[in-house]
């Protein structure tokens, strides 16, 4: 079926199809989510190989397929109000981030007037230029940083062996950069250096 403007079909992206052709886990969890969506004012990408959605070039929500669940993460996931409590922490670490955990296809239909208001709930938080307001240091891991982590085990593994100092040295390159795009791409930069043991710097 050919898409029209104003459709939901029309903001698709290639990446995102190719993605979802290929991907064995939650497939149709997956679709189902991408449906909704598709259906609000996020555009679709493909950042750190899952599917994700941004306004204005901010990062708002991100799918994340885990072994016995499929994460939907916001984020800003902690401005949110969540009255029902129904969003969990991204990690033990995580001061912003939170997600929506789904095993089924029916989860995902029985929530879905939920999941629509808490999009447009961080949209409306995006547009208001509200930030997280983190209680520990300046230096603590950025978002970008936790993503990796999420999708990637072994690289938080790896990354809590490492010295502080080394630790510092990785999260200080990445929130270096101002721009959201360039930060992503420093913290996939990090990777290859946090497997290895070795702090930014280090050769």
């Amino acid at each position: 079926m050919k898409a029209v403007a104003g459709d939901p079909m029309s903001k698709m992206n290639e990446e995102v199809d190719h993605y979802l052709q290929k991907t064995k886990s939650w497939k149709s969890e997956i679709a189902s989510l991408r449906k909704i969506m598709l259906g609000s004012a996020l555009t679709e990408e493909l950042k750190w190989g899952k599917p994700c959605y941004s306004f204005e070039g901010k990062n708002v929500v991100i799918i994340q397929p885990f072994k016995s669940s499929l994460g939907m993460m916001f984020f800003k996931g902690s401005l949110l109000k969540d009255p029902k409590a129904i969003l969990i922490d991204n990690g033990p670490n995580s001061q912003a981030a939170k997600r929506f955990e789904f095993t089924s296809v029916q989860e995902i239909t029985k929530l879905k007037s939920t999941i629509n208001a808490y999009i447009k709930e961080a949209i409306a938080i995006e547009k208001s230029g509200m930030k997280v307001d983190f209680k520990s240091k300046p230096e603590s891991t950025p978002a970008e940083l936790l993503v990796v982590f999420a999708t990637k085990p072994k690289v938080k593994k790896a990354f809590d062996a490492l010295t502080p100092g080394r630790q510092r040295s990785h999260i200080l390159h990445i929130v270096g950069a101002k721009q959201a795009k360039t930060r992503q791409m420093r913290a996939e930069k990090c990777v290859p250096r946090i497997l290895a043991g070795k702090g930014f710097n280090e050769v």
